[in-house]
């Protein structure tokens, strides 16, 4: 097997989604020298969405279905399902992965809430585990829980659970990003930060102790903040050009961090899967089946993904 240490690992995610669109697109727009690029995909599906203006090499997963951009199929689940394993097994210096349908790669029997959590099972050893992080240029929020009913939600955040959260975010700002005492704003769950207990109990009972805990050991974070007006000035600065008040913003869950940092940057925001071997990176927008195939999708997010894992 050839040696991909130190290229970017493309896939195109799913073949019916605009993810092969936004992928061309990208790449004509980067003009990134194809030393630097190895694209996972099939080349019937390529030629279905487009030209590629470098000679990147491609390695091929079988995909006998015909394309039909627009429709949620088994075997396009299946194919994205075997994009990402391809990428994984050849063990590359950053994968960028282009949207995927869960519910696609559900129906065909790949039972995951998302890429993050299909790259946890195929990359993770001994105490590993993914984290999903959005980032456009300083502005940084990690999800607490990911794709996860708000039923659920409150039965995740623990006190060990935040502990674990907040010590991997540290570790990932100290070793990758070279920020050796980084600033952290915690969302509270609860509105007005539970009211002290009159609208919610998450934050005294869970929340404060472990905050306490990690400043123990030296983390410079918040008490959980409502986050109704957390976000206010982090926003006004990054409109502004300026620099946010915090290195990153811990979200307890996907709407409540995503919301924020779509509003004003959906088109220059990159997902970023850390914690494991393998940097992941990826557009913040799904597979948007409504616009596969009329050639109007935009890149700009993809370009992003894959910017980001060249600086």
């Amino acid at each position: 097997m050839n040696n991909y240490s130190n290229k970017i690992a493309i896939t195109t995610g799913d073949p019916n989604g605009i993810g092969t669109e936004v992928t061309i697109k990208a790449l004509n727009m980067l003009n990134i020298p194809p030393r630097d690029i190895v694209i996972i995909s099939n080349p019937f599906v390529l030629n279905a969405y487009g030209h590629l203006n470098n000679n990147y090499e491609i390695i091929t997963v079988d995909y006998s279905s015909k394309v039909r951009a627009g429709e949620l199929t088994a075997e396009a689940g299946d194919f994205s399902f075997r994009l990402l394993k391809k990428a994984c097994e050849i063990k590359p210096k950053f994968i960028v992965t282009a949207p995927v349908s869960k519910e696609a790669m559900n129906k065909a029997g790949h039972k995951f809430n998302g890429q993050t959590e299909v790259l946890q099972k195929l990359l993770a050893h001994g105490e590993q585990k993914a984290e999903m992080l959005f980032v456009s240029k300083d502005f940084r929020v990690l999800l607490l829980t990911r794709h996860l009913p708000l039923s659920e939600v409150s039965k995740t955040i623990t006190k060990e659970f935040l502990i674990e959260k907040i010590e991997r975010l540290r570790s990932f700002f100290q070793l990758k990003l070279n920020i050796q005492k980084p600033s952290f704003a915690l969302c509270a769950l609860n509105p007005h930060s539970g009211e002290n207990g009159l609208l919610g109990y998450e934050e005294e009972k869970y929340m404060i102790p472990a905050i306490e805990a990690v400043r123990y050991r030296g983390i410079n974070i918040t008490n959980p903040l409502p986050a109704d007006t957390l976000f206010i000035k982090g926003v006004q600065n990054y409109l502004k050009g300026e620099a946010l008040p915090y290195d990153c913003y811990i979200a307890c869950y996907h709407d409540q961090g995503l919301i924020p940092i779509k509003s004003v940057a959906s088109e220059k925001t990159v997902n970023l899967t850390f914690g494991l071997d393998i940097i992941r990176t990826s557009p913040c927008h799904g597979t948007a089946f409504d616009i596969a195939g009329k050639n109007i999708a935009n890149p700009e997010s993809m370009a992003e993904a894959i910017k980001y894992c060249l600086y």
